[in-house]
């Protein structure tokens, strides 16, 4: 995945959970899988049923 092994991971979580702390943790992951699913949603879709501007 992209290069980066477990212990990469660990660093990069652990400076995460210090800059935004431990209450917002939750929230950005969600927030970060509901971005995720909407672009392959977006992906997916059928181009003639998307609303014309």
């Amino acid at each position: 995945m992209f290069g980066i092994g477990m212990p990469e991971m660990i660093i990069i979580l652990a400076i995460l959970l210090v800059v935004v702390g431990p209450g917002k943790l939750p929230q950005i992951g969600q927030a970060l899988g509901s971005s995720i699913r909407n672009f392959k949603k977006a992906a997916t879709e059928d181009p003639a049923k998307l609303p014309e501007n």
